[in-house]
């Protein structure tokens, strides 16, 4: 089941956003851990380029603007993580969360996180907060499937 080949799933990572989606690709993920006594990591995936742009910078990085981006995707995703380590505490499942930010796209920082941090499985959601209801499957889940490190499960 692993990228390594080994069959055991130590680490689950599981992207979230705040989107129903997401949140029930965590339970998934909370359920697959407890069975599997792996440790669960939940993250938050903001890239700072893709944020400046929205907001009308293009010119090189300003540290405090970006600490002020970053220092907001944190307190966005605080409840979102607090509603899953509540659901995981149930289970007995250990949990790491943390937003990240990167260079990359989100797909880039999500698959760079997995083979960084020897992830055994990646568990997302369909579509996300951006998703539009025709597609089949979103682009950030179609990109994370694709390149992944390891095997991908997309819960509907």
């Amino acid at each position: 089941m692993t990228a390594s080949g080994s069959g055991s799933i130590t680490k689950i990572l599981v992207p979230v956003d705040g989107s129903d989606n997401s949140f029930r690709a965590a339970s998934v993920a909370i359920e697959l851990a407890s069975k599997y006594g792996a440790e669960l990591q939940v993250i938050h995936v903001m890239t700072v380029n893709q944020n400046r742009r929205a907001l009308g910078f293009y010119g090189p990085s300003d540290p405090e603007e970006i600490s002020k981006i970053v220092e907001s995707a944190k307190q966005e995703a605080s409840p979102w993580f607090e509603r899953i380590k509540k659901e995981a505490e149930r289970l007995g499942v250990r949990l790491k969360s943390e937003v990240i930010e990167g260079p990359l796209s989100i797909v880039g920082d999500i698959v760079n996180y997995a083979e960084q941090n020897n992830v055994d499985l990646i568990v997302i959601g369909s579509r996300g907060r951006t998703g539009f209801k025709k597609l089949l499957l979103g682009s950030i889940a179609s990109g994370v499937v694709t390149y992944s490190p390891c095997p991908v499960l997309v819960v509907k």
